[in-house]
């Protein structure tokens, strides 16, 4: 018996009279009658009572009844789901991301995928680059949010926008001008760098920026991420060069300067891998490009 013959033997079980389940089905009473006896002659069964007037279910039809119903709903179930997931409506979406990236577009981004994609689980975990590009490569996650993009042959890389960097400094430290650090009110500073591992990374980017402006790192203490670099910054112990996304926040301790001039900037990504059609993907793609539009 296949699934087919069991909605007709639903569907005759159900109207308990050959005739109205034929016409229900769409189909000429013979071969549903023809239908119903293979499947009683598969099962070793019988599962109706034929009358002159009447037709009821035996015993074993009451059960295929009972189990039968359950079983079509159980298969229509599937295919709802099955076809919610193709069509992105619901599932699960990973996604991994630098820390950074919370204090500039990806709130927006994500408040507005949940917005269109309500029933999508979605998976958020902080990582730095170099975690980011391995877990992509094992599909541990399913896009990266990284800064600057991910370098690697398999991946496709949107971007989502580049940002000035600018100094985090010390309330006790004083400027000529509020708001502003001059390359000179720089110099001596001690740096607080991050990540300090793996290299490359966004250390390398600052490190070539001040190069690049002749300005000296010589005195300079790592840290993990930009929270604790932030914290570092608060108790006296340097300064740090931050995306000027990060300065929208306002911290304890910390004043964030534009550094005259400007020393470089620094782009966000959003990386995912070049095999990867699922539907979740591409909405969150889609609709990053769309804030990144607007925002930039």
């Amino acid at each position: 018996m296949n699934l087919k013959q069991l909605t007709y033997f639903i569907a005759v079980a159900e109207e308990l009279h050959f005739g109205r389940a034929a016409e229900r089905l769409g189909m000429a009473q013979p071969p549903l009658s023809r239908q119903i006896k293979q499947i009683e002659d598969d099962l070793g069964a019988v599962l109706f009572n034929r009358g002159r007037r009447a037709v009821s279910l035996t015993q074993a039809g009451e059960r295929l009844l009972d189990r039968g119903r359950a079983l079509v709903r159980d298969f229509d179930d599937m295919q709802l789901e099955v076809r919610r997931l193709g069509q992105g409506a619901e599932g699960r979406l990973r996604i991994g991301f630098v820390g950074s990236s919370t204090f500039g577009i990806l709130p927006t981004i994500i408040k507005s995928y949940r917005a269109n994609h309500p029933e999508v689980n979605l998976s958020l975990t902080p990582m730095n680059n170099a975690q980011l590009h391995r877990s992509l490569v094992s599909r541990e996650i399913d896009l990266a949010v990284a800064r600057p993009a991910l370098k690697d042959a398999e991946f496709r890389t949107l971007a989502l926008g580049a940002e000035a960097l600018i100094a985090a400094i010390p309330d006790a430290l004083q400027t000529v001008r509020p708001g502003r650090v001059t390359l000179d009110e720089l110099r001596g500073q001690s740096f607080i760098l991050y990540p300090e591992f793996p290299r490359p990374s966004y250390t390398d980017l600052v490190l070539d920026s001040c190069a690049l402006h002749g300005l000296d790192v010589d005195r300079r203490l790592f840290t993990m991420d930009l929270q604790t670099a932030l914290s570092l910054v608060a108790i006296g112990e340097g300064i740090c060069i931050v995306p000027a996304s990060v300065g929208s926040a306002t911290r304890n301790g910390v004043r964030f300067c534009e550094i005259v001039p400007q020393i470089g900037e620094t782009s966000l990504s959003l990386n995912s891998r070049l095999d990867e059609q699922g539907p979740h993907v591409q909405a969150f793609v889609r609709i990053a490009q769309a804030v990144a539009r607007k925002a930039f």
